[in-house]
């Protein structure tokens, strides 16, 4: 899995014309920060934050998943996506 592949599709994402929904945002999120970092080893957000929370579950749900996995699950969610948003 080549890092332009993935950039080609964050790219993507910038182009739709809907924003896709809360929880496919979520996936999103997850799944790319998976693919550039790894597991998530950062604490989880105290107080109120719940979106800084949500980002962090799941980013955190993608846990033990290979960098090169997570980004071929991104590419293929994101085409997925373009079907809906484009």
């Amino acid at each position: 899995m080549k890092i332009d592949q993935l950039e080609e599709a964050v790219a993507l994402t910038k182009k739709f014309t809907t924003k896709p929904t809360n929880q496919e945002l979520l996936k999103l999120y997850g799944l790319y920060k998976q693919a550039t970092l790894g597991d998530n080893k950062e604490e989880a957000p105290s107080g109120f934050d719940f979106v800084a929370a949500a980002k962090h579950n799941s980013w955190l749900a993608y846990s033990g998943k290979s960098k090169e996995d997570a980004a071929a699950s991104y590419i293929e969610f994101v085409t997925e996506l373009s079907s809906k948003y484009l």
